[in-house]
């Protein structure tokens, strides 16, 4: 990853030393820059001290031209030592003698801009306390290069001493007994001269064109130009500093162009429809073996000299992109399979989140309130609340697959993204059971509930009080039974079904009962055409049991949750320890429960 930093050149810097061809940079300040992840924008700051940056690499690490690695062309010189300061990173560069262009742009300071190249290792994640912003603090990370580039973001950062004006001095009072001194020779000053001084002045210290043409339209002489640099340069210095930072998207981040190279492989290898993104056709083309050298070469690994099987196991065991790639890949396609694969009772519950995996009590609260005529005298009587709660907890499951170093050597990728697409599917369909499982807990009556009843039972009026086949009679007391249910305050409560719940045995029963006919006579009214949505669901084990539902969006009943920011299956990856080779773990943070019965009736059949 790059943060870049900006450097603010004088004219002259004092620490260009022209025999050496080196100069001191402020490389960075750590100022904060807006990265992006899957939960959004947050602010990226480095701490720069000696304990937060490891210079392992120091030896020979590169001046380049914009981050650029592909060749030696790019290469503008090398950084001789570095040095911290409070918040500052100072970096000593010695530049190529091939590269005099360069040299002398940096010299003239028409080339201003440094970013630093670097790697991440271990971050605290935070928000801002003034706007709430995510902010993620880099506390170590690994110098990769330093590099010359068009725009950069902190503007604290600056070429090393620039050459300021000397202190005036105001000499004591001569004693009242002295002789007056005698008056020097004013020396010869001509307004050309005295004008081509202040524009200097402008230039070496940043002061601005306004400037010099204010101290050359009042007539200023060299001397009090000078004075007049000090005092702005004082005036400056006295401001407190105002930190800025520019949102840029860098096309050498790795962790960008991991996704970008994981969009092409599933758009080649696994999805053709899928339509590329401008950023990732250009690796539209690319073999594992070409991916495998671009992430070495990224990372400042030589591949001279390396045969493709060498050059893939040096990708799996020296740079965290490679294994990014086929990651992002396996997200997509088990993405895509868990979104097409039908989740049958997902449509009859409520979704939400949990904060944390420990037990959530979901309290219920009615009112018992009613108005009562209030007497002569203006006393009011009191009301209160009625309460009932449910607890559950969601739970972690998961797998890891494994993508064989062979099977990257042989570019072969089918079997890993078909595993990848099941995985997909295997997730929808674990949801799907678990909720059915708590359909069917208890021996078809439901879990137990917090007053110690299970879902169903004839207390919760909700339950027929004897098996019947699905008929219209059957169907029509469910109905009556759910529009008489009462809230926890006792009152009645309108509740409506909107769904019958099945399993394939009585699919066309149901169908001939929903149907909707255009009736001859009254007698052939269907009351229930149109009225209730089917829903089949294949795996209810018994043959004979049907279920309506109320619509979840209007009362609560069976609910399922998510560990919140890991909405459906997860994947991770690495470069495999015990297979060799890459491993995507799929991880899915789940749990589901009853919250009231009202919204659901269920009859045994018969």
């Amino acid at each position: 990853m790059t943060a870049p930093t900006l450097m603010r050149a004088g004219f002259t810097p004092a620490t260009v030393d022209d025999k050496a061809r080196t100069v001191e940079l402020v490389a960075s300040t750590g100022a904060g820059v807006p990265r992006h992840d899957m939960r959004g924008t947050f602010l990226e700051v480095l701490e720069v001290s000696e304990g937060a940056v490891d210079l392992t690499r120091l030896e020979g690490l590169p001046l380049l031209d914009s981050h650029r690695q592909d060749g030696l062309d790019n290469v503008l010189g090398v950084v001789r030592s570095v040095r911290f300061e409070p918040g500052r990173l100072i970096v000593k560069v010695q530049f190529s003698t091939r590269r005099d262009d360069v040299w002398q742009d940096v010299r003239a300071g028409i080339i201003r801009n440094v970013s630093v190249g670097y790697l991440p290792k271990t971050w605290r994640d935070g928000k801002d306390p003034n706007s709430g912003a995510r902010v993620r603090t880099v506390t170590q990370w690994e110098l990769r290069e330093v590099s010359l580039v068009a725009v950069g973001a902190d503007p604290a950062a600056q070429i090393r001493g620039t050459t300021m004006p000397p202190e005036t001095h105001t000499p004591d009072a001569p004693p009242a007994n002295a002789a007056p001194a005698a008056t020097p020779p004013a020396p010869t000053e001509t307004r050309a001269a005295a004008n081509q001084e202040i524009r200097a002045l402008a230039n070496t210290f940043d002061l601005g064109s306004d400037w010099a043409n204010a101290q050359i339209d009042r007539g200023a002489s060299e001397t009090e130009a000078r004075a007049a640099a000090l005092d702005t340069l004082r005036t400056q210095r006295a401001a407190a500093p105002t930190a800025r930072t520019s949102a840029m998207h860098h096309h050498d981040d790795p962790a960008t162009i991991a996704t970008r190279m994981g969009e092409a492989v599933y758009a080649t290898r696994v999805n053709p429809a899928h339509e590329l993104s401008d950023q990732a056709r250009a690796f539209a083309g690319m073999t594992t073996l070409d991916m495998a050298r671009d992430c070495l070469q990224r990372s400042g690994v030589s591949t001279t000299g390396l045969n493709p099987a060498d050059t893939i196991t040096r990708a799996l065991h020296t740079t965290s992109d490679f294994a990014t790639i086929f990651a992002d890949t396996a997200n997509r396609t088990l993405r895509a399979a868990y979104a097409s694969a039908p989740g049958t009772l997902k449509r009859l519950a409520r979704q939400t989140t949990h904060k944390d995996f420990r037990a959530k009590t979901k309290v219920q609260a009615a009112d018992i309130a009613r108005l009562e005529k209030v007497n002569e005298h203006g006393e009011y009587k009191y009301s209160g609340f009625v309460e009932a709660k449910e607890t559950y907890a969601i739970g972690t499951y998961g797998t890891i697959v494994g993508l064989t170093r062979q099977a990257l050597v042989n570019d072969d990728l089918g079997a890993f993204t078909d595993l990848a697409g099941k995985l997909g599917t295997a997730s929808s369909e674990f949801e799907a059971q678990f909720l059915v499982d708590l359909l069917t807990k208890g021996g078809g009556i439901g879990p137990v509930m917090d007053d110690g009843k299970p879902v169903f039972h004839a207390d919760h009026g909700n339950l027929a009080a004897a098996g019947g086949a699905l008929s219209k009679d059957a169907l029509s007391a469910a109905r009556l039974a759910m529009r008489r249910q009462k809230g926890i305050n006792g009152r009645p409560i309108a509740i409506a079904p909107k769904f019958l719940v099945v399993p394939p045995e009585l699919e066309t029963t149901a169908e001939e009962i929903l149907a909707a006919i255009q009736p001859t006579k009254t007698a052939d009214v269907n009351v229930f055409g149109g009225k209730l949505e089917l829903v089949v669901e294949p795996r209810l084990t018994d043959v004979k049991r049907w279920y309506i539902a109320a619509d979840p969006a209007t009362v609560e009943g069976l609910e399922y949750a998510y560990l919140m920011g890991s909405e459906g299956p997860q994947t991770d990856s690495r470069a495999g320890f015990e297979v060799d080779g890459v491993e995507v773990k799929v991880r899915l943070d789940y749990g589901a429960s009853f919250l009231d019965w009202r919204g659901w009736y269920m009859n045994e059949g018969q």
